[in-house]
């Protein structure tokens, strides 16, 4: 009788990214089968550069060095929640354009999530604080400290929704993104 050697589950990593203008969260998870673990998380400092056009370019390439360090399978974003300021709504956008063109350039396929979305799937409550979403994740990723600007476990947090719902998004036929966000915030919509 021959024994076959039990196969190892497929490797995956998933780079998550909170989009902004003055501070970029990114986060990246190595899942293997139902399992999980942090490679590595962090902020992008944006603060400091005068003009948005040099946010954009810098925001392309730490994406982009990210990238070719770790090799990502996929990226996972959070989609830009609709805000009262239009300006900061539009600068929001082309931070999280630049980093899926970042994406993109390395063939790499991207899922968008709401807000709301990565909440409910971390937390089990869509309406949950930053503060909420990180406590959560310190446990579930086993996270000894968790870091000052929240933004990074918020990309954390947007990897391990991507894990939680890969393959389920297209098995029930919904897509993400724009049309999965108004659909999920019809009170969003003015």
């Amino acid at each position: 009788m021959v024994k076959l050697a039990k196969l190892k589950p497929k490797e995956k990593i998933i780079l998550g990214i909170d989009p902004g203008t003055n501070v970029m969260g990114y986060g990246l998870l190595l899942v293997e089968g139902s399992s999980y673990k942090i490679l590595q998380y962090g902020v992008i400092h944006l603060k400091k550069y005068g003009s948005h056009e040099l946010k954009l370019k810098k925001i392309f390439e730490r994406v982009t060095g990210i990238i070719d360090e770790f090799l990502p399978d996929t990226m996972a974003l959070e989609a830009p929640f609709f805000g009262q300021n239009v300006q900061s709504m539009l600068k929001l956008g082309r931070a999280q354009g630049v980093a899926m063109a970042a994406a993109l350039a390395r063939d790499i396929p991207i899922t968008e999530y709401s807000p709301k979305k990565v909440k409910q799937s971390v937390t089990g409550n869509g309406n949950a604080s930053k503060e909420q979403v990180a406590q959560m994740l310190k446990t579930l990723l086993k996270i000894e400290e968790l870091p000052k600007l929240l933004d990074a476990t918020d990309a954390l947090g947007v990897a391990l929704c991507h894990h939680f719902h890969e393959g389920r998004l297209q098995s029930r036929g919904r897509t993400a993104g724009w049309k999965s966000f108004l659909e999920e915030n019809p009170d969003r919509v003015k």
